[in-house]
């Protein structure tokens, strides 16, 4: 009898050990990151995971600075965020949850000028989803060779190309008064031009 019991307390110790090893916290963790492209939140998502506070607030600063330029990419975020997670000697498994779907990544920019009136003002804010997936009539934000950021409305894509337009058809013009005492006139024509697809940054969702 007193072998039996032995035998008994034996297979509860390695039951217990057994259950103590399934819920040992692990550095392979999951983690969302949720955003509307003006605020963002990382979480953990692993069951009975206890991250650093340090790292989760290293992964949210950077994923802030992430969201907001032009030239971040999901893979990109996901990337920073491994990097930031292995200086604590974690890995992690990034989704990003957004208005606009998983995985789907959101822009904040500001109009800046009078080409989209009446459509968008002067100091409107956007929120841009970015995506190579446009069509004619959508409004995209794309970087031009020497405007840097501009946003328009696509008139036609052929090939690889795509042509945007303004939508303010009005020519402006202001008058300058030199040094000189001279006073240049300044014509101001709707922007019209040919781009290459892939300078498309995104579609303006949300204006």
């Amino acid at each position: 009898m007193k072998l039996r019991s032995w035998f008994v307390i034996g297979i509860i110790i390695l039951g217990v050990m057994a259950t103590s090893a399934c819920i040992a916290p692990s550095n392979n963790i999951g983690i969302t990151i949720d955003t509307n492209g003006t605020n963002v939140t990382v979480k953990s998502t692993t069951f009975l995971s206890n991250p650093p506070s340090q790292m989760m607030s290293e992964m949210e600063q950077q994923a802030l600075t992430d969201i907001e330029s032009s030239n971040s990419t999901v893979e990109s975020v996901k990337s920073d965020m491994q990097s930031v997670a292995k200086k604590y000697n974690y890995t992690v498994n990034v989704t990003i949850n957004s208005q606009f779907g998983t995985d789907q990544l959101p822009m904040p920019a500001q109009v800046s000028g009078t080409s989209m009136v009446p459509t968008l003002q002067d100091g409107q804010s956007i929120i841009v989803l970015k995506t190579k997936d446009f069509k004619v009539n959508d409004i995209v934000v794309a970087v031009h060779p020497d405007y840097g950021l501009i946003v328009k409305r696509v008139g036609q894509i052929s090939g690889n190309q795509v042509y945007l337009i303004s939508d303010n058809k009005n020519i402006e013009t202001t008058t300058v008064k030199l040094s000189n005492g001279a006073v240049e006139t300044i014509t101001k024509t709707p922007y019209k031009g040919w781009l290459p697809k892939s300078n498309v940054i995104g579609v303006v969702k949300e204006y």
